[in-house]
């Protein structure tokens, strides 16, 4: 098929370009200048991908660009900061400035899904972005060699609630508790710098927990979980880490566990419950028939 990738930053694209080239798809890349990493040049190039870089305000560009690659579905990966947005210095072109005028509010989902809104209107399906991609989604149980103590299992349950609270409200997803005591939310400033910040605030010994959104939406804003984080959370004095289970990417999955064994971080994948998943001839890799929807 002819798949379009949006990209924003970190190795999330470049893990969906791979999976897309070995699965035979043919990609066009359109990266965000403000915030994909300029390896990803090489990366289309070594694909033979073509790519094109636009400003994040620039949706109207995006959309011109994968028609005319005759692209019909497309993959979102890859952080875009939404601090970016409220920052300044970002142009909006008509057709973004008329999304904007439009939201009755700006958090993540109703931004990103009114994007995906604005594609689907022009005759472009925004997929699960973890399809091409799923065996790096984490499993249930303890992922590192070391399992939470008790004492580290009781602030993870303790922290679910409010995390599940925070997410559900298009907050956050992330926040950082020690001796049943929430110390940092997380708002637009991303998960490493509220690990950091729960450091400065509580020192060592704080646990962190990252959640899916009820409900959450494959197609964006997936939570992500790579070798900086763990790294921030050593630098911080965190001890654990609980995902969710089958709704969280480990980007780089060997490297994020050996080096969480290597901080003695203990990691713990969460039973959230069931995920709708893209299967079939509509899903890139599908099998013939109709599109379903796979739990």
């Amino acid at each position: 098929m002819r798949l379009g990738l949006i990209a924003g930053n970190g190795r999330f694209p470049f893990l969906v370009l791979d999976a897309a080239r070995a699965q035979g798809h043919d990609v066009t890349i359109v990266a965000a200048s403000e915030e994909a990493s300029p390896d990803l040049n090489a990366a289309a190039d070594r694909a033979g991908a073509a790519i094109h870089w636009v400003s994040l305000g620039q949706l109207g560009g995006c959309i011109r660009l994968l028609k005319a690659a005759g692209v019909t579905q497309a993959v979102m990966a890859g952080q875009v900061k939404h601090t970016k947005i409220f920052a300044g210095g970002i142009v909006p072109d008509l057709t973004m400035l008329s999304l904007l005028r439009r939201l009755a509010s700006r958090s993540t989902d109703g931004l990103i899904g009114a994007v995906a809104g604005v594609l689907a209107d022009n005759g472009i399906e925004l997929l699960d972005s973890t399809v091409l991609i799923a065996p790096l989604l984490a499993g249930g149980g303890p992922l590192s060699r070391r399992p939470p103590t008790g004492e580290e299992q009781g602030d993870l349950d303790f922290g679910y609630r409010a995390a599940d609270v925070l997410a559900g409200a298009d907050i956050g997803q992330t926040i950082v508790v020690k001796a049943r005591a929430v110390v940092a939310v997380e708002a637009m400033e991303g998960t490493d710098e509220v690990i950091a910040r729960a450091g400065r605030l509580a020192g060592p010994g704080t646990r962190v927990v990252k959640v899916a959104k009820p409900g959450q939406d494959m197609r964006f804003d997936v939570p992500v979980v790579g070798v900086a984080t763990i790294e921030a959370m050593r630098a911080a004095g965190a001890t654990t880490l609980s995902v969710d289970a089958g709704r969280t990417l480990l980007i780089d999955g060997p490297a994020v566990l050996a080096a969480a064994d290597a901080a003695g971080i203990a990691i713990v994948g969460r039973d959230a419950g069931p995920v709708a998943r893209q299967t079939g001839a509509d899903a890139p890799g599908g099998a013939a028939g109709g599109p379903e929807y796979e739990y």
